[in-house]
């Protein structure tokens, strides 16, 4: 018996140092020799502190910077621990609604945003991701097309010619990944800070 459980130990404690200790560990430290900032968590540092990261939304809500698309994230309700409370772009609890088309939820939401993207002079037709949230409820961009909407809001909030915060869009969108993968996108905390150099 104890001629057949000693192999079956020495690779079993083998096989935990290879897969969980040796590999992560050799992973972690070409990733950190070779590409220091992603694998630090892409952070975004102003003045010496750290305030977002390139890969995790937040939600803006001042006129005077551009708004992320809606997060449909949650957390525990404080006072029932048994149900949740929205809490847009909460890190700790990436999700998605899960609310389906017929759902009234949903549909109030939807016409509530449409109301404040109006209320705010955007005019025509909405881009598709002011109005809709992201699977992981923690995109960090949004489509130009939704960056330009806000344009008219952002500008007369700062006091700055419109065609200079149309510059800042156009400086801050990020192509298809390789030239065919995904959309062209703008990250929000990225262009809200290349608005913050031109005028807090």
């Amino acid at each position: 018996m104890v001629s057949q459980l000693r192999p079956a130990f020495v690779m079993l404690v083998l096989f935990v140092a290879l897969t969980g200790l040796a590999y992560p560990l050799a992973m972690t430290g070409i990733a950190q020799l070779t590409m220091p900032s992603l694998a630090g968590g892409s952070l975004i540092e102003k003045d010496g502190k750290t305030i977002g990261s390139r890969l995790i939304g937040q939600n803006f809500t001042d006129a005077r910077y551009f708004h992320s698309r809606p997060s449909a994230t949650s957390a525990p309700d404080p006072a029932d621990a048994s149900k949740t409370v929205d809490t847009p772009y909460n890190a700790d609890n990436s999700s998605g609604s899960n609310l389906g088309p017929t759902s009234q939820k949903l549909i109030d939401r939807v016409k509530s945003d449409v109301a404040a993207l109006r209320g705010d002079g955007v005019q025509g037709s909405l881009p598709a991701d002011s109005v809709t949230t992201s699977a992981s409820g923690l995109d960090p961009h949004i489509s130009p097309e939704n960056a330009f909407a806000q344009v008219p809001r952002v500008a007369k909030a700062r006091g700055l010619d419109a065609d200079m915060v149309k510059a800042a869009v156009t400086s801050q969108i990020e192509g298809r990944v390789f030239g065919v993968f995904g959309e062209p996108r703008v990250n929000v905390l990225a262009l809200n800070l290349a608005l913050d150099a031109i005028r807090p």
